[in-house]
């Protein structure tokens, strides 16, 4: 059974990832990624454009499928080896997460709805997943 995520990177990171087809989360670690299988769907929320930038964006960014095969580590440099997993991501635009947030379950009734955010990976009803879908222009089915 499919599950539903939502990630959490800056835009600037996230648009590397989608243009290369992976995913990372909480900074290269490897635990969160063992959560997600292939077939699950993923969406990812950037508080900010820049990594460790304090201006707000607030939008998702991304959103795909989770692909077969596992995590992987790769070598970045100055012994940076963050873990990655393959995603195919939809063609989507990147919306706010302002207009949909009221329709969303997981803040529903939260003063505080930010907070899951601070973890980099949670999960998500379907429900949440296709309002964020169709709100981005994504399209599961193709």
């Amino acid at each position: 059974m499919s599950r539903n995520w939502i990630a959490v990177a800056s835009a600037e990171h996230v648009r590397i990832g989608r243009s290369a087809g992976f995913m990372q989360v909480c900074h290269g670690k490897a635990t969160p990624l063992r959560r997600l299988k292939p077939g699950d769907r993923v969406a990812y929320y950037s508080p900010s454009v820049e990594f460790g930038s304090k201006d707000k964006f607030q939008a998702f960014t991304a959103i795909g499928i989770v692909a077969h095969g596992d995590l992987y580590q790769v070598e970045m440099g100055g012994g940076f080896q963050p873990f990655r997993r393959d995603v195919y991501w939809l063609p989507a635009e990147e919306i706010p997460m302002r207009p949909i947030l009221g329709r969303l379950e997981f803040s529903a009734g939260k003063q505080n709805w930010g907070y899951q955010f601070r973890f980099g990976l949670f999960s998500i009803s379907d429900h949440d997943m296709n309002v964020i879908a169709a709100a981005m222009g994504a399209d599961f089915t193709r």
